[in-house]
């Protein structure tokens, strides 16, 4: 195997965040958290979350009775803490010490139903940072197929 080999091989997997690391780096726990895994993580500039979705959602059997779709404002629940791990990561917040507080969304667009079965796939990117402040793109995508798209802020910021 040449050097250039293993570094390819070492990036495939250094760049994954499993559920462990996910639980030592967002506060969120169930039936609250909303990202399963991450991928792709590149530090100050993107990630992109995992959730599968299930019929054992808590939300389910109210959202709606016979027919269930993921709710839009939990679709971007799931891009923010995708947005905060990226945070947590970056700026290897102790979350015992800080928390990482959703700002802000604006032009939240749903194009498609998240029903039990998918697997939400969510790239967020950095549109840009000052200090403890990020400003976030994020998409949730099934199957390649754009579901729900929005622009978020989050802060980091101290315990009380």
């Amino acid at each position: 195997m040449k050097a250039n080999d293993l570094t390819e091989q070492r990036n495939t997997t250094d760049d994954v965040i499993e559920i462990g690391e996910v639980l030592r780096r967002l506060p969120h726990r169930y039936p609250f958290l909303l990202v399963d895994r991450a991928v792709q993580y590149i530090p100050n500039k993107s990630i992109r979350g995992i959730k599968n979705v299930t019929i054992n959602e808590p939300f389910f059997p109210g959202h709606f009775p016979g027919a269930p779709v993921m709710p839009g404002v939990l679709q971007i629940e799931a891009l923010a803490q995708t947005g905060a791990l990226l945070m947590s990561k970056t700026l290897e917040a102790d979350i015992t010490k800080h928390l990482i507080l959703f700002m802000s969304v604006e032009n939240a667009r749903f194009k498609r139903p998240v029903m039990p079965g998918d697997v939400m796939e969510m790239p967020v990117e950095v549109l840009f940072q000052r200090r403890n402040i990020f400003k976030f793109r994020g998409r949730v995508e099934v199957s390649g197929e754009l579901a729900t798209d929005c622009e978020f802020a989050a802060m980091k910021a101290d315990r009380p």
